[in-house]
């Protein structure tokens, strides 16, 4: 039996068709479906039962721990913008915590979300390495909930007994429900598709010029075939940076979606909102010299073919699902 906290989300509902796939479908969800789309991503994998958060771990009482396989721990509030810090620890930090606790008694392969939002604004680099935890500065509440479950499993002694992974900019199919939190290639193809041309926020640092701003952007098949592959090598343990190791302009990866489509260039530059003008990363790069030694092998699709792939195989379809 496997767990999947966050199964029907974006990375979560990703992984759940990659083990499907794979042929395992003895696996129970725990997510918060609510009123919400989120519901759709679960129409074509195959799962043993779902359970909703809030009843999980009740329902872990009743479970055999001893058929567990392997827990992967997504389901956590993903908005970098939310404004409850209350409710980010708690959500991001004591119920990852439990479960974790939960599953090291247990000798339970245990894998859990981070997120490149620990990073801050950069001025450390993006080293996964243990000792750069504490130096860390988050620039929002959603990076500092994150930075406070690896450094517990850091304080702990827990980096050789469960696996952490540092997110960059994931994007691809299943993200459909996530509101403004979608990527900008969803935004972009569809605003593409109603006007012509797409709108990017211009820069507001002077090292970086309008569209010049670069992140490292990784599509979710990809991370979740490292996901996999973490699973399949449970000897690896450690909090690891989970990006392509290569970053992109924005300007570029607006230029991949066009091509896509067909269409020519069109980009029009606004003003960034206020309210992100202190907590904007301009730059996020991940270094993936970890995970490689570990032995991971990174063979991940270049922009331009997963950008292509989740437009012609997935937004430009009725069905746009996994």
């Amino acid at each position: 039996m496997i767990i999947v906290t966050g199964g029907a989300g974006f990375i979560g509902s990703a992984l759940v068709k990659k083990l499907n796939d794979e042929g395992y479908e003895d696996i129970i969800i725990v997510d918060n479906l609510g009123n919400g789309a989120k519901w759709k991503n679960l129409l074509n994998l195959k799962f043993l039962d779902y359970v909703h958060k809030k009843s999980f771990f009740k329902r872990l009482d009743y479970l055999d721990d001893g058929k567990i396989e392997a827990i992967f721990h997504l389901g956590a509030c993903s908005s970098t913008t939310e404004a409850d810090a209350d409710y980010l620890y708690k959500n991001n930090f004591i119920y990852s915590k439990r479960l974790a606790n939960f599953a090291v008694t247990r000798n339970i392969p245990f894998i859990y979300a981070s997120s490149a939002a620990t990073y801050g604004a950069g001025e450390q680099g993006y080293s996964d390495g243990d000792e750069m935890s504490d130096h860390l500065r988050p620039l929002n509440k959603y990076g500092w909930s994150k930075l406070l479950m690896d450094r517990w499993v850091l304080q702990n002694k827990l980096q050789d007994k469960v696996c952490g992974l540092k997110f960059f900019n994931v994007f691809g199919p299943n993200e459909y429900h996530k509101g403004p939190m979608k990527s900008m290639v969803y935004k972009a193809f569809y605003q593409i598709q109603e006007t012509g041309g797409v709108k990017l926020f211009k820069s507001n640092h002077p090292d970086f010029g309008d569209g010049g701003q670069q992140r490292d952007f990784i599509y979710v098949k990809d991370v979740v075939d490292v996901i996999y592959w973490l699973f399949q090598n449970p000897a690896v343990k450690g909090i690891f940076n989970v990006g392509t190791g290569i970053p992109h302009t924005w300007k570029k990866l607006m230029q991949a979606v066009f091509t896509a489509m067909n269409l020519p260039e069109n980009i029009t530059y606004i003003e960034m909102p206020e309210i992100l003008q202190n907590s904007y990363q301009n730059y996020t790069c991940a270094r993936m010299d970890k995970l490689q030694k570990a032995g991971c092998p990174l063979n991940f699709m270049n922009l331009q073919e997963s950008v292509t792939d989740y437009v012609v195989n997935y937004l430009a379809k009725p069905f746009p699902y996994l």
